[in-house]
């Protein structure tokens, strides 16, 4: 199926999508997430499900995760937040294991890393001994074993009870894009696993699954739309806290490394092509608009607070490794687009925490790459077809 014309609320068509993803966005985002700064991400992984006793096993030794013992990452990393005002910044090497909205920011920008509550997500993720570091170019999205009853039992907690779907034209624009949210990132998780998937378990044979690929999610039309949702979504999020990522201190100790990181970055949230195929991915200013605006964004940010719980409920340590990080990013973008107002709150700029832009760039990225392998299986299916 070829998709053309406007993203459902959004500002960008599909053709305009692909082109500039796959010339641009896809291969400086692979790049960025190789660098020391954004390869690393701070995680709680032994947590007990707040909403039921979890059992669920996995079925590979994949499933684990390899965490980065204290020695292996930077010193910028170790340093303590602060509570209002500045912080900072790894190098771990392990064996490879298997009311009105406005668009603008305050441009005052960075103020150094800090130690901030995000009201859309549940960990605080403040630094703790509960905490680790993970490399996650060793411990990459793929097929884990994670299924039956408990991975499902996730998923059926987070349409039902937090997200469910929308049937009528009643609902609000704000809770379809909650949904459409979730769906998207459901989309881009399906869309990793089946592109790296254990095809042989006597040979060890890794590869596409593209009949799984095609069952979950292509032949399916609102997943395909809703996974371009959420890319343009998440971008606009980027772009949108363009100054302040430009000014963010992305410190590892390796001098050469950080130079490259934050000149990728510039090229990211300043590129030329970007800017004039796709200015405006999304347009968070027609929100929360009335008297209940405000009222309505409570109750949002409540359920996708249920959501970020729910990771812990998440029965094998790489998916939940992977779901805490991309359910992180999404609360990023969520912050970034509607709990700050540059124009009208000068007093209340912009604030994230160091695992909050790595969330958010690694999940765009894991967006980008799964939109892309759409538009290639799309492609080459119009091809076969022809």
């Amino acid at each position: 199926m070829k998709y053309s014309g406007i993203v459902e609320d959004c500002c960008c068509d599909y053709e305009t999508v692909d082109s500039v993803n796959a010339e641009v966005l896809h291969p400086l985002l692979q790049e960025i997430v190789k660098t020391p700064f954004f390869r690393y991400f701070k995680a709680k992984l032994w947590c007990d499900c707040p909403f039921w006793t979890e059992d669920g096993m996995c079925l590979l030794r994949d499933c684990s995760v390899c965490d980065c013992p204290e020695n292996e990452f930077p010193e910028p990393f170790k340093r303590p937040f602060h509570r209002d005002l500045p912080s900072d910044s790894l190098v771990c090497q392990n064996d490879k294991l298997q009311g009105s909205v406005d668009r603008t920011l305050d441009s005052r920008a960075f103020r150094g890393w800090i130690e901030t509550d995000n009201p859309w997500t549940n960990d605080d993720e403040t630094d703790n001994d509960e905490m680790t570091y993970v490399n996650l170019l060793l411990n990459p999205e793929r097929y884990t074993g994670y299924t039956g009853l408990s991975a499902r039992r996730i998923w059926d907690a987070v349409y039902s009870e937090n997200c469910p779907k929308y049937s009528s034209q009643d609902i609000c624009q704000e809770q379809r894009v909650l949904y459409k949210l979730i769906s998207g990132l459901h989309s881009s998780i399906s869309i990793h696993i089946a592109a790296d998937y254990l095809l042989d378990k006597i040979t060890n044979l890794w590869g596409q699954n593209m009949e799984l690929m095609h069952d979950r999610v292509l032949k399916y039309p609102d997943r395909v739309q809703n996974l371009y949702f959420a890319f343009l979504f998440v971008l606009r999020a980027v772009t949108k806290a363009a100054d302040y990522l430009e000014q963010a201190e992305y410190d590892t100790g390796n001098h050469e490394e950080d130079l490259r990181t934050e000149s990728l970055m510039r090229q990211l949230l300043y590129n030329p092509k970007l800017q004039a195929a796709c200015p405006l991915p999304f347009d968070e200013a027609k929100l929360w608009k009335g008297q209940s605006g405000q009222q309505l964004k409570q109750q949002i940010q409540k359920k996708f607070r249920n959501i970020s719980a729910l990771m812990d409920c998440v029965g094998c340590e790489k998916c939940r490794l992977w779901g805490k990080l991309q359910v992180l990013g999404l609360g990023t973008a969520l912050k970034i687009l509607f709990s700050v107002d540059g124009k009208n709150h000068q007093d209340q700029p912009l604030q994230l925490q160091r695992n909050e832009v790595i969330a958010l760039v690694n999940l765009l990225n894991r967006l980008s790459e799964s939109v892309k392998r759409t538009f290639n299986q799309e492609s080459s299916g119009r091809r076969t077809s022809c």
